[in-house]
Order: C-alpha cells, then structure tokens, then sequence
C-alpha cells in the first residue's frame, strides 16, 4: 500500500528537505535534467516543489530570462527560459541566487513549472502541476488535497 501524505499536514514557515526521489524533466523528448540529489520545499497547502542542483541540470537548454519575484520566505528569484529543438518556453524554471540563510542550501538550485515542460516525472510518475499559473508544485498520486491554486483557493 502506498503511504500518502496530505498537504495539509505540511508545515508553514516551509521545510525544505533532501529527497532521493528520481526527478526527471524533458521537453519534446529531450533530457533537460535528471537526479536523485533534489531538494523539496514542502508548505502547507501546496504540493512539493523540486529544486534541482546545477549540476544534474543540462544549461545548453537555459538561458536567464528577465524580471524577478520575491517569496517572503526563500528570497528573490529569478527566471530561465527553455529552449529545446528552437521552442522558447518562457520562465519555464527560476532559482534563487542568494536565498534567505534559512533556505541557503537552495542555492543556484533550479525548479521547473510542469504546466510549461512536456514530460516532468518523480520516480518514473508523470506529474500533474499545481494549479493556478504562478503556483510551481508537482502532484503525484501519493498527495492528497486540496491543493492551493484551485478555484477558492485565492484567500488560503
């Protein structure tokens, strides 16, 4: 049987863990980044958002993209954009350059929006994004909602 976790049990401030989960991210076919070494930010609400480090991330498909936001707990963050087989995907991925000290193992790490990239996987599952077009976690079958990004979800 498989153990389900509630975002409900997630706590707020967000933790943020180390996982040997596989996570896999490609778009039309091609292997954008793949590892077992992922950081995951769990929050109340939300599913988990997987940050990636550098180094299991191919930059061949990268490129910065314009503008920032701010998360009151991680810090500033910025946006890359994917370029596969001459697709421009815009701010398919961000990542924080200086994080808050809290989160500094985040760093340089890159999370991928699944509603933007074909084909992202947690060991061997396709995921379903979260909902709501800012929001950036990946759902598996082993999450249970509901989820923020939902429609009534806006004052959660």
């Amino acid at each position: 049987m498989e153990l389900m976790e509630s975002v409900w049990d997630y706590p707020r401030p967000p933790r943020l863990e180390s996982t040997q989960r596989h996570i896999s991210v490609r778009h039309a076919g091609v292997l954008i980044a793949d590892t077992r070494r992922a950081l995951r930010v769990i929050e109340t609400s939300h599913p988990p958002v997987y940050y990636l480090p550098p180094a299991d991330v191919d930059f061949a498909f990268l490129q910065a993209a314009p503008g920032t936001s701010s998360c009151e707990w991680k810090g500033v963050a910025r946006y890359w954009d994917v370029i596969v087989e001459g697709e421009l995907i815009e701010r398919a991925a961000w990542s924080y350059a200086a994080p808050d000290p809290a989160y500094e193992a985040l760093e340089d790490h890159l999370a991928f929006y699944a509603d933007r990239l074909d084909d992202c996987r947690v060991d061997g599952e396709r995921v379903r994004p979260q909902p709501g077009s800012f929001y950036g976690g990946w759902i598996t079958a082993d999450l249970q909602g509901p989820f923020k990004g939902e429609p009534g979800s806006m004052g959660w």
